[in-house]
């Protein structure tokens, strides 16, 4: 197979990429946002650690567990119109998220999302394989998406900081149905439809077992992480891995399988999943602690410390503008192996930070963070649209947005489970003096839950517990980031070794 490169984009195909960038734009964004909002919904809801948790990842497991399902939908009733009911689900979803009056009620509506976000995700990537079929271009088309979907991430604080001082946390999730509306109104004249022209008959079994597979694996991640091993857990664990190889059984017998599982015998494959999920894992456990960081232990408010990360934006597209220019010409081993390196010394600077460092040093260390996140998803990326076929872009582009959102989302509970871990086994080290048993309670278990405390006790009582909750957060976060460095350097050393043959700028299916 020779893919013609006499066949370009024009304006139209250009335009649509804009389109494509909104649905990106606002996942990272409203990751990002709901960092911000994070201690208003703490205090106004009073969560507890789980249930908090919970609100911060539901929204990418339930995505993780469904993004296979509706991958292989979209190759079969057609992409754009997938991208468009995602859209009406996502909006209608938001507006259940803000007027949320309990953390169940929170938890539920994240949950949405995370079905509405499963229809948007692969839709984008498979759109953009279909729209730009010469190679320097999709790969281009491909870093603008990433640089969207990044630079989302800084924009999302700007955008919450300025809504939560001005009103109340829940205009965060207001904020996406405008968002949802203009994609509504663009999509259908910009992008073209397309799917599998022979598709087969959908598999609904298939898409249970691959449900059944993600969602008690994920249990048990975030129990063992909280609590350690128990019996719960490990059961959990078995049949998610159970269910897991039923599925891959399945998918190897079918005729018209919702995942070709052939894909990931080839390496450049296989290796641009692992690159995603390791910078994923690694990436968005730090965001949620950064935030909190710095809203907690440095003291800013929510709008000073979205200007801050705003200069943050400029890493990730530096990274793609690299990614871009040196693909044709360097091996994606060398440059995949590269952007990992450049994150995993960020996370090892953040590593470096104490209760009083100057939130400069936090900036310019996160600023590397992303300058390496940038690099490696637009490689990855384009990856993995180039090794899938054409009419199976859909669920090729599912596995790579289910290896994002899951390696997120299990960074966020792996990575906020050791935090939390280190802070209330430091903070119950030394129980605060002068506080009754539950509002010591209350200080033990989370940061804001000391913020709150110390408002209601004596000046001398306060100062030495929020000493004591800053120097046990500092902790727990640069342990985190140790952690995030090490994953992130694993992955740069299995890259280099499952890229080495693979040269630049050739688009991997051409040889497969």
């Amino acid at each position: 197979m020779t893919i013609s490169v006499s066949h370009r984009a024009g304006g139209r195909e250009w335009l649509g990429l804009a389109a494509l960038v909104i649905p990106a734009l606002l996942a990272s964004m409203d990751l990002s946002v709901l960092f911000m909002a994070a201690p208003w919904i703490s205090a106004e809801l009073e969560p507890s650690t789980g249930q908090y948790l919970w609100i911060m990842d539901i929204y990418g497991f339930v995505m993780a567990g469904l993004l296979v399902t509706m991958g292989s939908l979209g190759d079969r009733v057609g992409r754009r119109r997938l991208l468009l009911v995602g859209a009406v689900a996502f909006g209608a979803a938001s507006l259940l998220a803000a007027f949320a009056t309990t953390p169940e009620q929170l938890i539920a509506a994240r949950a949405l999302l995370g079905l509405g976000g499963a229809t948007l995700a692969p839709s984008t990537l498979s759109l953009i394989r279909g729209m730009f079929v010469d190679d320097n271009q999709r790969r281009t088309a491909v870093g603008i998406w990433t640089a969207g979907f990044t630079g989302g991430i800084a924009i999302g604080p700007i955008v919450g900081g300025f809504l939560l001082e001005r009103f109340w946390w829940g205009s965060v999730f207001v904020i996406n149905v405008p968002v949802m509306l203009l994609l509504l109104a663009v999509g259908p004249f910009l992008l073209p439809e397309s799917k599998d022209p022979a598709p087969g008959r959908f598999d609904p079994l298939s898409s249970v077992l691959s449900l059944g597979a993600v969602l008690p694996a994920i249990y048990a991640v975030k129990h063992l992480a909280e609590e350690g091993p128990n019996a719960s857990s490990l059961v959990a664990l078995l049949v998610g891995l159970a269910v897991g190889a039923l599925f891959v059984r399945r998918q190897r017998r079918a005729e018209h399988p919702m995942i070709d599982v052939r894909l990931f015998s080839r390496s450049s494959f296989s290796a641009a999943i692992g690159a995603n999920t390791a910078i994923a894992f690694a990436s968005a456990g730090m965001g949620l602690l950064a935030v909190t960081f710095m809203q907690t232990v440095l003291g800013l408010s929510p709008f000073d410390a979205a200007l801050w990360m705003l200069p943050t934006i400029l890493g990730s597209v530096v990274g793609v503008a690299v990614a871009s220019a040196l693909a044709p010409r360097v091996r994606p081993g060398i440059l995949v192996a590269a952007g990992l390196a450049a994150a995993a010394t960020g996370f090892l600077l953040v590593s470096t930070m104490r209760a009083d460092a100057p939130v400069w040093w936090l900036i310019a260390s996160y600023g590397l963070l992303t300058l390496g996140v940038g690099m490696t998803s637009t490689l990855a990326t384009s990856l993995v649209l180039t090794t899938a076929p054409p009419e199976r872009a859909g669920a090729a582009s599912a596995i790579s947005e289910t290896s994002t959102e899951f390696g997120g989302a299990l960074g966020i509970a792996v990575l906020g489970s050791i935090s939390a871990g280190i802070y209330r086994s430091e903070m119950a080290a030394e129980a605060p003096a002068g506080l009754d048993d539950e509002l010591a309670h209350t200080a033990t278990d989370t940061i804001g839950g000391a913020l709150a405390v110390a408002g209601q006790a004596p000046a001398e009582v306060a100062g030495l517990l929020l000493d004591r909750a800053f120097a046990a957060f500092t902790d727990g976060f640069t342990v985190t980031a140790v952690v995030g460095a090490a994953i992130l350097l694993g992955g740069a050393l299995a890259s280099a070794v499952a890229l080495r043959r693979v040269p630049p700028g050739e688009p991997p299916a051409e040889r497969a």
